[in-house]
């Protein structure tokens, strides 16, 4: 038997007690047998008993032993059970009220959401609505000025027809052929020819009287100066068409007015003041630039200085593949154009500080710039891909 308990010949008995008796000794179950875990009498940890050797306590200890270590097991049960009880009076209420808070939250800010954007819908809404008033009243006022323009047109044709009836009414062979240059070479019939020829290529009304700028304009007669074509360009023999050439031509003079490395060319003709417009065919090209510079952009080097837009002295339309753009002194502004045009109109006010850019086909303003333009002004051309070619 271990020193734990000893047996029942080396220590006392435990006193009479009432209970189940040992069914091999008929003994009272007073010691605990720890090796086997069961109630065992004092015969059966003897040394000749069965649980000789055994680990053996009395019966009372263990149970107290036991006793503790439920009493310690209901602590911790209650312990948990007060820890969860507060978990859930504590935590899960705050969780559940900041979850009702940021919901309500949430729904408040779906609510602003929405009212701003119903708002922003319906100020896009009127201001669309004023807009294509405003267009429409433009396009009234447009038709009002050209029908009086017409009107006189046809006031003069009248009065001119009414002269020449008369003329071959009442002028015999002789002095009819004196009348031949007066006849042929009028002036007004000069003017009203070619004033009807400026209305009918450009009608562009976008609510600040530009018909009535192309009509005092008329069209220039702008050519390319073929001092100032870089190598990358080849210049026609009307000098109104400028075609890209990857490889560097040889060219004759390579004088300070050359741009050596920009595909780049300036037009013979400078202006000073008064209204200019013109036309160029760029259906062809997908890389090229249309505007005007100063005749103090630099020529030379293959920086931003002589780089057509990416300093002060120019002013262009850019299209490069899909993209457009207005660009000056490194500033460039995005065009969000649908369609490519085919044609690029060019108007320069240096009176009003204006440089317009248009579709003459469709009669649509492309680009308008407001700002300082110092004369003199070249137009300024720019070819990267195929060709592009002054139409007028």
């Amino acid at each position: 038997m271990s020193a734990e308990g000893a047996g029942p010949g080396l220590g006392s008995e435990p006193g009479p007690q009432s209970g189940p008796l040992c069914p091999e000794h008929g003994q009272p179950l007073s010691w605990f047998c720890c090796s086997e875990r069961r109630p065992v009498c004092a015969a059966c940890a003897e040394l000749g008993g069965r649980c000789r050797g055994h680990r053996i306590r009395r019966a009372e200890e263990r149970a107290e032993q036991l006793r503790n270590k439920i009493v310690d097991q209901c602590e911790r049960l209650q312990l948990q059970s007060a820890g969860i009880t507060k978990y859930v009076a504590e935590v899960l209420t705050g969780k559940n009220q900041r979850a009702v808070s940021m919901a309500s939250a949430a729904r408040e800010l779906v609510i602003q959401r929405l009212s701003l954007v119903r708002s922003l819908c319906e100020s896009e809404e009127q201001r669309l609505l004023e807009q294509v008033h405003g267009e429409e009243e433009r396009a009234h006022q447009s038709i009002l000025t050209q029908r009086v323009h017409w009107a006189e047109v046809l006031q003069k044709l009248d009065t001119i027809r009414t002269g020449l009836v008369g003329m071959l009414t009442h002028l015999d062979d002789l002095q009819l052929i004196q009348k031949e240059q007066e006849v042929f070479e009028s002036h007004e019939i000069w003017e009203v020819v070619t004033t009807s020829q400026v209305v009918a290529k450009i009608e562009i009304l976008d609510g600040k009287q530009q018909a009535q700028k192309f009509f005092l304009a008329g069209m220039e007669d702008v050519r390319i100066n073929e001092r100032t074509v870089s190598p990358f360009l080849q210049l026609s023999d009307d000098r109104r068409t400028l075609t890209f050439s990857t490889k560097k031509s040889k060219v004759g003079v390579d004088g300070p007015e050359r741009f050596d490395h920009w595909p780049n060319a300036l037009a013979t003709t400078s202006f000073q003041s008064g209204l200019h417009a013109w036309v160029v065919n760029v259906q062809n090209s997908c890389a090229y630039k249309v505007g005007v510079a100063s005749g103090q952009l630099p020529r030379k080097g293959s920086g931003s200085d002589s780089r057509l837009g990416y300093n002060a002295f120019s002013w262009v339309f850019s299209r490069y593949d899909q993209d457009f753009c207005f660009s000056h002194n490194r500033q460039h502004e995005s065009l969000g154009l649908l369609r490519c045009p085919a044609r690029l109109g060019v108007l320069l006010d240096l009176q009003a500080q204006e440089l317009l850019f248009y579709e003459p086909s469709m009669g649509t303003v492309l680009h308008t710039h407001h700002g300082p333009l110092p004369g003199p002004l070249f137009p300024v051309f720019a070819v990267a891909d195929q060709t592009i070619s002054i139409v007028c």
